[in-house]
């Protein structure tokens, strides 16, 4: 009997209908095609920072991100681990200082900056300080010594470099300068037990550092650049194709927040971080927000611009982490899922794709 002629018996033909109708689903849920579009996020899995509140958060908590959640998988230390954890799809948005942004980048990685979170002005800064009497008073003098930050490769690190480079030393001189990872919280003693020579400061830890006395600032990374806007959100490109209406809402919803912040009186905006932190019960200590005094977001609305990757795109080549060219600034970010601020259709009026922002 023919492979044809079987299929004629009511079981046999039974049997290949069930097996023909299995196919024909398995193929319509691998293609989506012709079959409705598939519904977007509304859920956010993010990093924390214990004892903060991060611009997200904020958000959320007054209603800035309308329909779309937050969920909290845990903290992080790092903000190139936070970038890494986005990148690969643990969560759907990461901060980190741009440095690491653009590295990440230049490794390939399907990341795109939608919004900058944090910053440097006259409120909020790093300093890097020495004890009073320290024979340190200049850049070489850093030449042979230790200095303590909270991760390599990154923010600080960055400072460190570019103040060494304008005061006139040598790459070889440079690389005689030694930094070392120090927790934040162990910095000061660290510095005051000579264990290093500088140590970088900022926030709570600089401001109770300096309140103790017996410690002065070598530099600091407003007075070596100004304001500038140091960190980005980033989210996979994968995420911001499916989700669009999602990112939109969450991005704006930050910007609003960064806004909000800027507006309001600081007490008011630290009694706000109080009331979440004591909300989401991890039992974390709100003293330090007490001294809080600025996100230090230059652009409006966190906008991102060129300038604000450039300056680490310089400073990676130099350094020879990435090649020359091997990164375009305008490449990396987007302001499209920016609306804060916009008339009417709210993709229009910014710079908004990653190539001729």
């Amino acid at each position: 009997m023919s492979s044809i002629s079987k299929l004629t018996t009511p079981s046999s033909r039974r049997q290949f209908l069930t097996l023909l109708g299995l196919s024909a689903v398995a193929v319509s849920c691998g293609t989506g095609g012709g079959g409705p579009a598939k519904e977007q996020t509304k859920t956010l899995r993010y990093q924390g920072w214990a004892g903060s509140v991060i611009l997200p958060e904020l958000a959320e908590d007054l209603g800035f991100l309308e329909d779309v959640k937050l969920k909290w998988v845990g903290n992080t230390i790092s903000g190139p681990q936070d970038i890494q954890s986005a990148a690969t799809g643990q969560v759907d948005f990461g901060g980190a200082f741009n440095g690491a942004v653009v590295k990440l980048a230049a490794r390939k990685a399907p990341i795109t900056a939608v919004i900058s979170y944090y910053g440097v002005d006259k409120a909020a800064y790093n300093g890097f300080y020495v004890l009073k009497g320290s024979p340190i008073h200049s850049a070489r003098d850093l030449i042979g010594k230790k200095v303590g930050m909270n991760t390599l490769g990154a923010h600080s690190e960055a400072m460190l470099d570019i103040y060494l480079q304008r005061h006139g030393l040598s790459q070889a001189d440079i690389k005689k300068v030694e930094p070392l990872v120090v927790p934040p919280v162990n910095t000061e003693q660290s510095l005051r037990q000579k264990q290093i020579q500088v140590g970088v400061l900022g926030d709570i830890l600089r401001d109770k550092a300096l309140q103790t006395g017996g410690i002065e600032p070598l530099f600091t990374d407003y007075q070596l650049l100004g304001s500038f806007s140091a960190g980005t959100y980033v989210v996979n490109d994968r995420f911001l194709k499916e989700n669009p209406d999602t990112a939109r809402t969450f991005v704006t919803g930050v910007a609003r927040a960064i806004e909000w912040a800027r507006a309001t009186p600081r007490e008011k905006v630290i009694e706000r971080q109080i009331e979440i932190v004591k909300k989401r019960g991890r039992n974390e200590d709100t003293a330090p927000l007490k001294y809080w005094k600025s996100f230090g977001v230059a652009e409006t609305a966190g906008r991102i611009t060129d300038k604000d990757l450039q300056l680490w795109i310089d400073w990676l080549a130099q350094r020879g982490d990435i090649e020359k060219g091997q990164v375009k600034a305008s490449d990396l970010y987007t302001n499209e899922f920016n609306a804060y601020g916009r008339k009417g259709n709210s993709s229009a009026a910014e710079p908004t794709s990653k190539s001729g922002s």
